[in-house]
């Protein structure tokens, strides 16, 4: 996500400063064609010098907090790390603005994992409905979320939201369900491989194209309102099942490559069903999706079959 945000706002001229974590800068293949246009700061959320100063330097206006332990299986494995990087990060966060008067608008990227357990009368999801976490990482979202709707109340701190639903494409991380099964099938394309391993095929996620979702996060700062939270998603579902499917006939191995369960991947709990409702950033953002889940996916294959090193890592 944060390769393709800046290379978004370097093409609409701005001055682009961004923070990693310290000591991983050198393993960042997405940012190695960036690092002459970015300027690179190494930190951790959870000590704030690490935010408070780079944000004083760079004399910001503008601030997107993208930070954070995101993989939702790792966060049942280590829930206090995953609340101490979200939460403790996200109150560094918001601390480190209320000290730096030049921010106009500061962007906080929440999750439709925060809906957590959703009816499907509930459907399709609108900002509104209830917050039913299902996991760690959801409820560090959650209270990220309300962090920032609480200083914009008790502070004034020009904070928007917005509340994106499954996104992907080219970059994204090896260890997400999205990048496990076009791994797959492009390791059946290069090597002849014919088997595609998933965990549980049954829950629907609504994906969307992440260069949507940076469009998306842009919209948000230049005309949302502070204090205010916006779902962005294709509003349309898929199982991880079909998906695996989809992806299997995308790469032209239909009848040939067979979709495998292994329950040892299934979540102690995990959310069933997510779609999306964006009709309230259609409405004050001027947002929509634009690029087709089959153009996403075929583009994430091909990223893969161009970049033939992560196909020789170990499966995740």
């Amino acid at each position: 996500m944060g390769s393709h945000l800046s290379e978004k706002l370097l093409s609409m001229g701005a001055r682009v400063h961004g923070l990693l974590r310290r000591h991983a800068v050198p393993h960042y293949p997405n940012i190695n064609h960036l690092k002459k246009k970015v300027k690179v700061y190494e930190g951790n959320m959870v000590d704030m010098p690490s935010i408070l100063n780079p944000l004083k330097e760079s004399g910001a206006t503008v601030v997107f907090h993208l930070a954070a332990q995101s993989y939702v299986p790792l966060s049942f494995q280590a829930p206090y790390d995953t609340y101490k990087t979200n939460i403790l990060g996200t109150a560094n966060f918001l601390e480190a603005l209320r000290h730096c008067d030049e921010v106009e608008k500061a962007h906080f990227a929440g999750s439709s994992e925060e809906y957590g357990l959703v009816y499907e009368n509930e459907l399709p999801v609108k900002e509104t409905n209830p917050l039913r976490p299902l996991s760690p990482y959801a409820v560090s979202k959650v209270a990220g979320d309300y962090m920032c709707y609480t200083h914009f109340k008790c502070y004034g701190l020009p904070v928007v939201r917005t509340r994106a639903f499954n996104h992907t494409g080219p970059r994204r991380g090896l260890h997400f369900v999205t990048s496990v099964i076009a791994r797959q099938v492009a390791r059946g394309i290069k090597f002849g491989e014919r088997k595609l391993v998933i965990g549980n095929p049954e829950p629907k996620r609504d994906f969307s194209d992440v260069r949507d979702i940076v469009r998306g996060y842009m919209l948000a700062v230049e005309k949302g309102k502070a204090g205010e939270v916006y779902n962005l998603g294709s509003g349309r579902s898929i199982s991880i099942g079909e998906l695996a499917k989809l992806v299997i006939r995308i790469g032209g191995l239909e009848g040939k490559m067979k979709v495998e369960v292994d329950k040892s991947r299934y979540r102690p709990a995990d959310v069933m069903v997510l779609q999306c409702d964006y009709s309230k950033a259609k409405k004050e953002l001027g947002w929509e999706p634009r690029i087709p889940l089959e153009k996403t996916m075929k583009d994430l294959l091909d990223y893969f079959l161009e970049n033939e090193q992560f196909l020789k890592i170990e499966e995740y």
